[in-house]
């Protein structure tokens, strides 16, 4: 099969059953060409797995959980599945669902959806983009109105009132993200409790509520050869919240040439964001303050949260590597970068 730039073949240990997958497609879809199901896996991303199918000119894409033991109420795949059934009609990147399965085909919940096409842009630029002018301006403006974009929507109208609870949401997420911090922490972390207690003390009171992302990342989204974006993915963690949550914790992803301590993460090479001409978090806050008309007084406190709120993320992923549920080498030294966003979010804080 062709090699594609934004698959790969699939990693050893992360195997679908190719026989099982191809009679679910062909009992589920109609016009599948009778030609051999093939399997590839898009490389980014550390949490669920994520493949390309494809059968002649037909294809599609699988999301399943990772390998092994998983914690509590993350990777459900039923939910994403229903949060992308509610929002593609009213915000079209959003890519449309076809097909939910609980785990009778592969002992494990996933879903099918449609496969877009573009460029995802992560830690260099791709080649047909290059010639756009201005390209990182362009980038940076697109990432905030988009997210304006999907702020603006009426959740109401979506069918997601049904899945969600707006109310407290801050208050639960700082005191949530604290336990499960606590739950995945391993003995080369810190224990951040000068952070907890600040976190605890600076709850934003906030009555706004909008459709979030909670996942808003460049990598996240995939973007035409004029850096108009065609997609946006990992859908996860959406719910109805406070949309600066979502602002600041697309910030936390925002990395500048100036943050040594995340940049040096031990992960591979630092994002595209640390080049000249991409907004920094000040000029993202500003241009969104100004589409979207909310108040950013409290942004530095929402900011501190999503360093926090990263570092557990980063420190359950870790903490699987640690107890041997996963052998993925790239999670051999997140523990350095749990540190260092504690200590960001402590910088942030004022700490």
């Amino acid at each position: 099969m062709e090699e594609t730039k934004d698959t790969r073949k699939v990693r050893e240990g992360e195997e679908l059953d190719g026989r099982k997958i191809e009679t679910f497609i062909r009992e589920n879809f109609n016009e599948v060409p009778d030609e051999p199901l093939q399997v590839r896996q898009f490389g980014a991303g550390h949490s669920n797995l994520t493949y390309e199918l494809k059968a002649g000119d037909w294809e599609a894409v699988l999301r399943r959980p990772p390998k092994g033991p998983v914690a509590p109420k993350a990777h459900d795949m039923e939910r994403e599945y229903r949060v992308l059934k509610a929002l593609h009609s009213k915000f079209p990147l959003a890519p449309e669902p076809y097909v939910f399965d609980e785990g009778k085909v592969l002992g494990k919940p996933f879903f099918i959806m449609e496969r877009r096409h573009g460029f995802v842009v992560d830690t260099e630029f791709p080649d047909e983009m290059k010639d756009v002018p201005d390209l990182a301006r362009k980038l940076s403006s697109t990432m905030v109105d988009r997210l304006v974009e999907l702020h603006s929507i009426d959740y109401k109208t979506t069918g997601l009132e049904q899945m969600v609870k707006p109310e407290g949401f801050m208050e639960r997420q700082v005191h949530g993200w604290i336990k499960r911090f606590d739950q995945a922490r391993t003995d080369d972390v810190v224990s951040g409790e000068r952070l907890k207690k600040w976190l605890t003390h600076h709850v934003p009171d906030s009555n706004q509520a909008s459709i979030i992302h909670y996942d808003y990342k460049l990598n996240n989204a995939m973007f035409n050869k004029k850096a108009e974006m065609t997609g946006l993915f990992d859908w996860e963690m959406t719910t109805v919240g406070d949309p600066l949550a979502d602002l600041g914790s697309a910030m936390s992803y925002w990395i500048e040439k100036d943050d040594p301590g995340l940049i040096q993460t031990g992960l591979g090479k630092p994002p595209v964001t640390i080049k000249d001409g991409f907004y920094t978090r000040d000029e993202f806050i500003q241009r969104y303050a100004q589409r979207s008309g909310r108040d950013m007084e409290q942004i530095h406190v929402y900011v501190t949260f999503a360093y926090f709120k990263l570092a557990g993320i980063v420190q359950q992923i870790y903490y699987r590597y640690k107890k041997g549920q996963t052998n993925d080498p790239r999670f051999a030294d997140m523990n350095v970068f749990v540190n260092n966003l504690i200590e960001h979010a402590e910088e942030t804080a004022g700490l």
